[in-house]
């Protein structure tokens, strides 16, 4: 096959519909918009518009602050590496490939939850003391990406 033998699927290119170019078209006058009224303007569009009633976004209570430029890591506990052969090297892809992570977000967080008997080398974005502290004692090192 060659790139000038290429064609779309049947049925997935459509002709453009022009609306409102005369009667004949089909659809000519009010283009399909009905007699005046809001929606039949242009530039028409309302959202959250309720008729009136007051709009949802406004009814419902807004309470303290949310933090658009946190940083979310994703958690690991010291118990989860346990799964990993002593001597590995343990970093966020590992960890996805082992199963253990389903994304890793901004980074990789290790949290002290549980004990570690293996001797590894964990490259992750954080650590929480306890963990730096079960990982190092354990043998291992935990280095900072």
């Amino acid at each position: 096959m060659k790139l000038h033998e290429l064609s779309p699927v049947p049925g997935s290119n459509k002709d453009v519909f022009r609306k409102g170019r005369g009667h004949g078209s089909g659809n000519g006058k009010t283009a399909g918009k009905g007699h005046k009224g809001q929606k039949a303007r242009s530039g028409a569009k309302q959202p959250g518009f309720e008729g009136g009633q007051m709009p949802l976004a406004r009814r419902v209570p807004k309470r303290g602050f949310v933090n658009i430029f946190a940083t979310h890591y994703a958690t690991v506990n010291v118990s989860d590496l346990e799964k990993f052969e002593d001597g590995a090297v343990v970093d966020a892809q590992a960890l996805l490939d082992a199963g253990i992570l389903k994304k890793t977000l901004d980074g990789v967080k290790v949290l002290g939850n549980g004990e570690i008997t293996k001797k590894l080398t964990v490259n992750c974005a954080a650590f929480s003391a306890s963990a730096k502290e079960k990982i190092e004692k354990a043998g291992g090192k935990a280095e900072v990406k």
